[in-house]
């Protein structure tokens, strides 16, 4: 009897609760949303609150919104904070409740490397770097990301250019003593201060170059070294009796005069070295000495390196070592040693073992080879037909023959290996996790937690800051900025960059609390970038994590943001406010409405007027206040950070004005409140990071049935203090990220 009274009991409190959720929605959300205005293309009059997961897609629209305090929108009355969380989980339960019922972990597409992935699987299959912007074209972006599957398109141009990089990455690797003298040319930016000391070049100098060059043989090659004279406004002063030095991997080869063209010669063995050219740095100048003083604004401009010429052999490099695993005594010996040297490099290029009619192809190449030349010939010639094989280049998940279609399966343990080296490395599997795979153990889920963890220490997983941060953060984009200001060059543009990826990089390597991304109150700097933030006591062109002042805190406070969301000329309020909406609370703004009028610059203007008075003006325009009144507070919250991220207390000579609402209604008026009001949402910046991983991780956007995954991972990363590697292993162990479903079939006229 208890239990049936229990059961009624449940029942009245649902069907109360259910109620109490539609009249919330009836009350604040219907009045716009309905079938006769459809604003937002949104029509809630005719969906039932209680049953959600019959329109998943739309009240997951919803769930986002609320989530993000975008809805009701501003201006329009809104109920307690408490009755619209209530109502989000209240939806998000159903949600979910629904989608377990009825799964479904999506089916990414056939997956090409890109060409950061290319060059990292080089770089781990034979230990040697490229530079694949040189050998591939750039890929396109979807998503926010490079890696999306269904934006790496392949065209025959394309697959050219892949034959064309194996080709020549073989004979790199192998060490071809048929190369014939080639050119390649390092140039420093043309906006890049040479009055101080660059970190990684030698104590006592200034200036210059730095760069790791693949030298293919020992071999004598030539170096061309271009500089600049100084100059005072459009005199030049010459070189004031200055020296260069050069070194090679940080030992002085040459100390020479400065001149505008230095040419030399030297014997360098084969592999990876780095050159170094700057000048010696003088003495202090005396307090009169004017052209002492201007004489540091000469600088190096390039270095060509010519070679090889008379080659001596293809040397000890560490792709040789990598490569050749065995070495034939004699010339019967040479077919089993072939063998052992292709499989061991198929096996880990194709990501699983090589079958017999892998090895029977691969060996035919290299005899091939063999024929032709000798043994390394053989090799190399093996080498390149692995470089262009489609199971090098592409990343297969095969259908089981007996799934049928919309049928849910669990991807081989092999293709999990290669998912989660590409997520957490952006490149191939190591010989662990490959063993592991294939002795079918990586499915077990404590063995998976074990290579997820022990992936994220390994130095690989610096990919995560530069690769996905570098898009995820837009630090990608800093290379393309040209501020027209005096204060900014190319040193601050590579210590913006620095910064981020290092403080990105503490939040990953000491598994922080995601929520120190916002908040966290250290930085990293180098002397430049102190100067720049206004921090004293910084000497030196070495990065140090410091105490970040308050304004600082977080992502918010770094120039590498502050600069990308700006203009050339002024601070945009709009992007800034769009890149917080988007990438901190996961709700893209509306799309503008066609031939909106641009901002009008200060410029030229009888009256000074500051970005927010200009902003202001031409939010008078209805057609752009809808849009502006939800990005536009957000962006002046940071408008004491000028374009290039510098504190500042006027624009135009007028005073900064941060104050505004949000569209929830909450007070902001500055950074310091931006991040407060942000945190009060830290549920939506923790969804929307997970998020952006996932997208990163599986390679293909997201869609409404993946976000019961999104919350179960984020529900449980609230566990473990919403560490950075609670979300990852979250991702990983996810139905997603190991099931896939086959594709339906369609009907094709």
């Amino acid at each position: 009897m208890s239990s049936l009274v229990d059961k009624l009991k449940l029942v009245l409190l649902s069907a109360s609760f259910c109620f109490g959720q539609n009249a919330v929605i009836n009350q604040y959300c219907v009045t716009c949303h309905n079938e006769k205005l459809k604003t937002g293309g949104l029509m809630l009059d005719k969906l039932d609150a209680a049953h959600p997961g019959d329109n998943a897609e739309t009240w997951e629209k919803v769930v986002r919104k609320i989530r993000a305090g975008m809805m009701p929108p501003s201006g329009a009355p809104r109920p307690q904070r408490a009755a619209l969380d209530s109502l989000a989980a209240s939806l998000e339960n159903e949600l979910d409740r629904a989608a377990a019922a009825h799964p479904n972990p999506g089916a990414p597409g056939l997956h090409r490397l890109n060409r950061t992935e290319y060059a990292n699987a080089i770089r781990d299959l034979l230990d040697i770097e490229v530079d694949a912007a040189t050998l591939l074209p750039a890929d396109d972006s979807s998503e926010g990301f490079d890696n999306v599957a269904d934006a790496l398109a392949v065209s025959p141009a394309l697959l050219e250019r892949y034959v064309a990089a194996a080709e020549k990455i073989s004979r790199l690797a192998v060490g071809d003593m048929l190369t014939t003298a080639a050119t390649a040319t390092y140039r420093a930016p043309s906006d890049l201060s040479q009055t101080d000391h660059l970190e990684g070049l030698p104590l006592g100098t200034r200036g210059g170059i730095l760069f790791r060059h693949n030298f293919p043989l020992d071999a004598e090659y030539s170096f061309r070294v271009r500089a600049r004279a100084a100059a005072i406004g459009l005199g030049a002063t010459g070189f004031q009796d200055e020296d260069i030095e050069i070194t090679l991997n940080g030992e002085r080869v040459k100390l020479v005069k400065a001149a505008p063209s230095i040419d030399f010669k030297l014997d360098v063995k084969a592999g990876p070295q780095s050159i170094g050219v700057a000048f010696v740095r003088k003495s202090g100048p005396g307090a009169d000495d004017l052209w002492q003083t201007y004489a540091n604004n000469s600088g190096v401009q390039s270095v060509a390196i010519i070679g090889p010429v008379n080659a001596t052999s293809a040397g000890d490099t560490p792709s040789r070592r990598r490569i050749f695993v065995c070495r034939p005594a004699n010339p019967a010996e040479e077919t089993t040693c072939a063998k052992k040297i292709i499989a061991t490099i198929g096996r880990r290029a194709y990501r699983r073992p090589v079958s017999d009619a892998d090895l029977e192809t691969l060996l035919s190449f290299y005899q091939a080879g063999r024929n032709h030349s000798d043994f390394d010939k053989g090799i190399q010639q093996a080498l390149a037909r692995i470089l262009v094989s489609p199971r090098f280049v592409f990343r297969f998940e095969r259908d089981p023959a007996d799934v049928s279609p919309g049928g849910i399966y669990r991807i081989t343990d092999l293709e999990l290996a290669s998912r989660l080296s590409f997520f957490l490395w952006s490149s191939i599997p190591d010989d662990e996790l490959l063993n592991i795979a294939a002795a079918g153990k990586l499915h077990d889920a404590v063995v998976l937690e074990q290579q997820t963890r022990r992936m994220l220490l390994d130095p690989k997983a610096e990919s995560l800051a530069t690769n996905f941060g570098g898009q995820w953060l837009y630090l990608r984009e800093l290379k393309n900025q040209r501020p027209e200001t005096k204060e900014f060059n190319e040193n601050l543009r590579q210590s913006f960059r620095r910064e981020t990826e290092l403080f990105l990089g503490s939040i990953i390597n000491e598994d922080r609390n995601v929520l120190d991304l916002l908040n966290a109150d250290y930085t990293f700097v180098d002397e430049r970038l102190a100067r720049h933030y206004g921090i004293p006591h910084i000497h030196g062109s070495q990065f140090r994590r410091v105490k970040a002042p308050e304004e600082r805190r977080g992502l918010l406070g770094q120039g590498s943001i502050l600069l990308v969301t700006s203009v050339a000329t002024r601070t945009s309020p709009v992007g800034r406010g769009k890149w917080i909406l988007e990438n901190i609370l996961g709700s893209a703004p509306p799309l503008p409405p066609p031939n909106v009028p641009p901002l009008p610059e200060s410029a030229g203007a009888t009256v000074p007027s500051s970005v927010r008075q200009r902003m202001e003006e031409h939010r008078t325009n209805p057609v752009c206040a809808s849009c502006h009144k939800i990005m536009d507070p957000i962006g002046f919250s940071l408008e004491n950070f000028d374009l290039i991220g510098k504190w500042r207390a006027t624009d135009g000579g007028i005073p900064i004005d941060a104050a505004g609402a949000l569209v929830d209604g909450t007070k902001i008026d500055g950074p310091a409140s931006l991040r407060e009001a942000l945190l009060s949402r830290s549920d939506r910046f923790i969804s929307t990071l997970t998020e952006k991983l996932m997208v990163y991780g599986l390679g293909r956007g997201l869609k409404y049935y993946d976000m019961p995954a999104v919350r179960a991972v984020t529900g449980e990363a609230a566990n473990y203090d919403n560490r950075f590697s609670a979300l990852v292993i979250g991702i990983v162990k996810s139905e997603p990220f190991q099931m896939r479903m086959q594709a339906q079939e369609t009907n094709s006229q």
